[in-house]
């Protein structure tokens, strides 16, 4: 600011009004200092600015894989409210590797960022407990801890199973498959649970296969269409729940160069509306996870907690409901609910 004044011929208060209340500042003298600026090449410095009032303006994102669109989602929900706070969100993709978020982890704690939003597909409290002893506010997204030391905002991911199965049972399909992961991704787990409740509920009228996958992007999904293929053929198999979108795509495309038609032989549908699985010749019958509240709501939460007096906070959880979206994979064309955003 000194070479600032220095160079515009200009007090110091001067360029502090320039930087912080330019309506004070006569249109001549705020024209020259904004020159010398240019001039210098200068730079604010927000971090430093932020720190000496005490709060940041800045809040950090963590997800685990920025090509699912649940939480590229999450993010612009969040960046969404923020704006209107006169706030940023700042991110950081994990891209599925625990010593990456943890690293991302420190790199916002280490920018002293105003709080953290955590979107973990493993549990990650351990270094939720570390970073909060630091002082920094985190709440976690679409991942239930079991804990109760930091706000959460959750989508009901047995639901989401049930609402899958439910929906190719109420059309008539009673020999289904369950394609996904395995349990240890929290998500994978309750969705298949959602899927055994509601082929419970048919009293062994439905039948279910369950084929296990290593991974849940699309050559997990081409793997395992492969075997199941013969069992369309043979009729013991009309229904396919994929716990991703990703892996229902790879399924169709198995199935289309096999030559079974998909809805007509056999019914797929996804279970997390990616939207990088929407473009496919046979739109995608799915399961609306909420990213965009998701990501509104979290930022809620942890600006509540960041105003809050920590002694006086209780931390809660957020449920967020699921929404089946019915398209062509399940239903036909003429069943079909538009394709949108």
């Amino acid at each position: 600011m000194s070479d600032v004044a220095r160079a515009a011929g200009v007090a110091l208060g001067t360029v502090s009004n320039v930087l912080n209340h330019p309506d004070k500042v006569a249109p001549a003298t705020l024209e020259r200092v904004q020159g010398a600026i240019e001039q210098l090449g200068f730079v604010r410095n927000t971090n430093a600015q932020q720190l000496a009032a005490g709060r940041s303006r800045s809040i950090g994102l963590v997800v685990i894989d920025i090509s699912n669109s649940l939480f590229v989602d999450i993010a612009r929900g969040a960046q969404r409210y923020a704006s209107e706070l006169g706030m940023n969100v700042l991110m950081a993709n994990s891209d599925n590797r625990a010593d990456q978020q943890r690293a991302d982890l420190d790199f916002f704690d280490g920018a002293r960022v105003g709080g953290i939003l955590l979107a973990p597909m493993e549990d990650a409290g351990e270094d939720v407990a570390r970073i909060r002893t630091h002082g920094r506010p985190t709440v976690v997204l679409n991942f239930d801890t079991g804990r109760n030391d930091c706000c959460q905002v959750l989508v009901d991911n047995e639901e989401v199973g049930y609402l899958a199965a439910r929906h190719l049972i109420d059309n008539g399909r009673t020999r289904l498959a369950f394609v996904g992961g395995r349990d240890y991704l929290q998500p994978v787990a309750l969705r298949r649970r959602g899927v055994r409740r509601a082929v419970a509920e048919e009293g062994g009228r439905v039948t279910l296969q369950e084929v296990p996958t290593e991974n849940l992007d699309p050559p997990g999904g081409l793997r395992a269409a492969e075997g199941l293929v013969e069992d369309v053929r043979r009729g013991s198999l009309d229904g396919v729940i994929a716990v991703t979108d990703l892996l229902a795509m790879a399924i169709i495309q198995v199935f289309g160069a096999r030559g079974v038609e998909v809805p007509r032989d056999v019914a797929v549908m996804g279970c997390d509306h990616n939207s990088a699985a929407w473009g496919g010749m046979i739109p995608l019958t799915s399961v609306q996870m909420k990213g965009l509240d998701m990501g509104r709501e979290g930022l809620r939460l942890l600006l509540a907690e960041i105003d809050e007096d920590p002694a006086e906070h209780r931390h809660v959880t957020t449920m967020l409901r699921p929404e089946l979206v019915v398209r062509e994979s399940t239903v036909g064309r003429e069943r079909a609910t538009p394709l949108r955003d």
